[in-house]
């Protein structure tokens, strides 16, 4: 790996319930194996009254709202190619999504990666497995899952530590007025500098010209990883992941995927409007 000190820091604002943050994981995952000497990323979740109040819980939202909910994940992943199943929306409660939040603030302080590998878990569990993530035992399964020290994260989450740190997650939120998730904000190491924020989800190459633009100079991408290392770093990983992170067409992932099938290195899961990869050597959930 290239010894470059990381000068840029990512401020990734999400809410562990939205559907755009989980569709935009392909592009992450190319701009981290392509460019992750030159940056780090803080997750961050964005303060989003409607999905703390428990006013707002789903038994109170009305039919019609879950419907739209559901076609609106059903047009996302028909757009970006990222499968997930909005009938989630009708098939369980998803309340305040406050105990989540707080769950994703408690596995970070096992590390950041602890952390990203718990997050992703989660929206495994909700965009794939229809799973109610707001529901504490569903929670502790996917501590289980990303391999936390369970009892750590047990105590962590109902700790007084663990809401201080997604108060002051919301209270950065509030002051650079995030709006809409995903919302990144690009940070150098100049503190002169204001930071560059992009609201929403853009093409590959926006993100790019703004590393650029914060380093002063175009940054030199990694080696390429191969397909199989690839999987092993990730584990668990969409036809649409690997077709982005490779440069191919979906098509020519699922034949080189195919390959790794057969000799057993890689199995296919089929899930709604797509297929998950999963690397074999590593111990999984099922």
């Amino acid at each position: 790996e290239q010894t470059v000190s990381k000068p840029i820091e990512i401020y990734s604002f999400i809410d562990p319930l939205c559907v755009d943050c989980w569709a935009i994981e392909p592009t992450l995952k190319k701009l981290q194996v392509e460019y992750g000497a030159y940056f780090r990323v803080r997750t961050l979740i964005a303060k989003n009254l409607r999905l703390w109040t428990p006013v707002m819980r789903s038994k109170k939202r009305p039919l019609k709202k879950r419907r739209e909910l559901a076609a609106y994940w059903h047009k996302v992943s028909t757009d970006t190619g990222m499968p997930c199943d909005g009938d989630v929306w009708l098939e369980q409660d998803l309340h305040a999504s406050y105990l989540t939040a707080v769950a994703i603030k408690a596995a970070e302080f096992q590390g950041p990666k602890a952390g990203a590998r718990f997050l992703r878990k989660l929206r495994e569990r909700l965009f794939l497995h229809k799973e109610n993530i707001t529901d504490l035992d569903v929670i502790l399964k996917c501590a289980t899952f990303a391999q936390l020290d369970y009892d750590e994260f047990k105590n962590d989450l109902f700790s007084e530590c663990a809401k201080k740190a997604l108060h002051c997650d919301m209270k950065i939120s509030n002051e650079m007025n995030v709006d809409v998730v995903p919302t990144f904000v690009f940070f150098n190491n100049n503190v002169e500098d204001e930071g560059i924020k992009v609201s929403g989800g853009y093409p590959y190459y926006v993100y790019v010209q703004i590393l650029e633009e914060m380093l002063g100079f175009p940054p030199t991408p990694q080696t390429p990883t191969s397909l199989e290392q690839f999987l092993a770093d990730y584990e668990f990983v969409a036809t649409i992941e690997v077709a982005t992170v490779f440069n191919i067409s979906e098509e020519e992932a699922i034949r080189r995927l195919k390959e790794l099938v057969l000799q057993q290195k890689v199995e296919a899961v089929p899930v709604k409007y797509g297929t998950f990869w999963r690397y074999l050597n590593k111990k999984e959930e099922e």
